[in-house]
């Protein structure tokens, strides 16, 4: 059984920044591609960001420049760094992994518990 843990979510300021980030802990597993996902009150889930084992990254258009995605491999982390947050980035983040179960090779999709992010003067 793997699980995700989140950490670093709370309120700030427009223009402020936050650093999110994830750990993934359990045996049996190797992590293919991490990511953020958030959603905010009355919308669809959406992604934020996304990188893969080998590093490429992704991201949503709205966070393009200002939002850094990076991944610590030895630790099974994933980080979100959010710079120049505004209004609009308010909502529940979700840290997501693409886990494969060494022992099976069955390819499995966790999900963390959620941290709110509120970005308010």
């Amino acid at each position: 059984q793997v699980q995700l843990v989140e950490s670093g979510g709370g309120l700030v300021q427009p223009g402020g920044s936050l650093r999110l980030s994830c750990a993934a802990s359990g045996s049996d597993f190797r992590i293919a591609t991490m990511g953020w996902y958030r959603q905010a009150p009355g919308k669809q889930r959406e992604l934020v960001a996304r990188i893969t084992s080998g590093g490429t990254t992704i991201y949503a258009g709205s966070v393009k420049g200002r939002f850094t995605i990076s991944r610590d491999t030895a630790k099974n982390t994933v980080y979100l760094q959010m710079n120049s947050l505004k209004p609009e980035d308010t909502a529940v983040y979700y840290c997501n992994a693409q886990i494969v179960v060494v022992s099976t090779g069955r390819l499995d999709d966790y999900w963390g518990q959620g941290t709110q992010v509120t970005v308010s003067s």
